[in-house]
């Protein structure tokens, strides 16, 4: 065995995983346009990376409208989604996988072509504003971001209303537990990080309050599926989609160690080194290393991602700086990832422009090992 750290059993939660080679989150938009639900496309994507006692965190998925920033992104909100998730659960569940649902609201990053007409909300009304960063339209075109409308206290309520209801439909898809994005500059880090929100409700302020969003919707999900099925992703030290807190440690361990008290299923960090990955290739340079930093103050599951190869990923186990690793973009070109690390064979690159959006090219079309092999 090549890697014998990432091929010891894991018991994250409830289930107990086969492995420690974690698909991570990745947004692929290729849902249907119309009503954001799953499609057939969608299930054999997942079918194709499940393995048998793996874990697959599916997408990041809007719980409301007014949470969408990209088209053809599946939701969680409606009927028609939930019946489009349960056949992507179905699948995998077929091939013996595990997978939980990423819940998702990006607040400031959208525009409002994607809501009639309405600004799109964020806990300030500050937009985004980095030199080359834009939005992505409704019709899939490039437009600068707008300064969103900040929430009313009494809207924040019915955000983790939103939350909540999305992990009860979750649950109705079959899914086996939640993940709250609470990373890469959406709506939560928003609330979280003192340059985005510049509040002065109990949302606001100091860092308990500006904590208090992503605690209580972390709550809702623990009420709807019990702590052991609930999963947090945070970026300490991000800069993704104009985050970063000046003075991350003191907001990140007050973080860190209040979901460490609420017995998750696991806690999960994106490395600050590949903060911002899905836009562009990045290894950034003399940053922090969030598993390494946070490890000692969290005493569950602790799953990392950001560019870790097989060497790595199996490194950082073996360190004891993280139990589980979660790969991106060479699970998008690898559907047999975990098969390829653990026997040595070689690992396929991704196409970068075939990400986002389109149909099977660059999303179902990548072969498993046994298709490169010679006859």
């Amino acid at each position: 065995m090549k890697f014998p750290a990432l091929f010891q059993p894991l018991q994250v939660g409830r289930y107990r995983l086969a492995h420690r080679v974690v698909m991570a989150p990745l947004t692929r938009m290729r849902a249907e346009r119309d009503s954001f639900a799953p499609r057939a496309l969608n299930a054999e994507y997942y079918a194709q990376r499940a393995s048998k006692g793996g874990l697959i965190i599916a997408e990041a998925s809007p719980v409301v409208s007014q949470g969408r920033g990209n088209p053809a992104t599946p939701g969680i909100y409606t009927d028609a989604q939930i019946a489009g998730w349960r056949k992507v659960v179905d699948a995998v569940h077929a091939k013996g996988g595990i997978i939980f649902l990423q819940l998702w609201h990006v607040g400031r990053v959208s525009h409002s072509s994607h809501h009639g007409g309405a600004l799109p909300v964020a806990p300030s009304a500050i937009a985004i504003k980095v030199e080359g960063m834009k939005a992505m339209t409704a019709d899939g075109k490039i437009a600068d971001y707008e300064t969103p409308r900040a929430l009313e206290t009494d809207e924040v309520a019915g955000v983790v209303e939103a939350f909540r209801q999305g992990a009860k439909n979750a649950l109705a898809a079959g899914f086996d537990g939640v993940e709250i994005h609470g990373a890469n500059g959406y709506l939560l880090e928003q609330f979280l990080q003192s340059r985005s929100n510049k509040r002065t409700d109990r949302y606001g302020g100091s860092i308990e309050n500006r904590a208090r969003l992503l605690l209580e919707i972390t709550q809702a999900a623990i009420d709807v599926w019990g702590a052991n099925r609930v999963g947090v992703r945070l970026s300490p030290y991000g800069i993704a989609n104009d985050s970063g807190e000046p003075d991350p440690m003191p907001l990140y361990t007050y973080v860190v160690k209040a979901l460490d008290r609420l017995g998750l299923a696991y806690l999960h960090f994106i490395e600050p080194r590949s903060s911002g990955a899905g836009r562009a290739e990045v290894n950034w340079q003399n940053v922090p290393s969030a598993m390494v930093l946070f490890r000692p103050l969290y005493g569950g599951v602790l799953i990392t991602a950001g560019g870790f190869t097989g060497e790595t990923g199996n490194a950082a186990i073996a360190d004891g700086h993280a139990d589980a690793i979660a790969y991106g973009r060479i699970f998008i070109s690898n559907p047999d990832l975990p098969r390829r690390l653990q026997r040595g064979f070689p690992i396929t690159p991704y196409n970068r422009a075939t990400f986002y959006g389109g149909d099977e090219k660059g999303y179902t079309d990548y072969p498993v090992h046994d298709e490169l092999a010679p006859a």
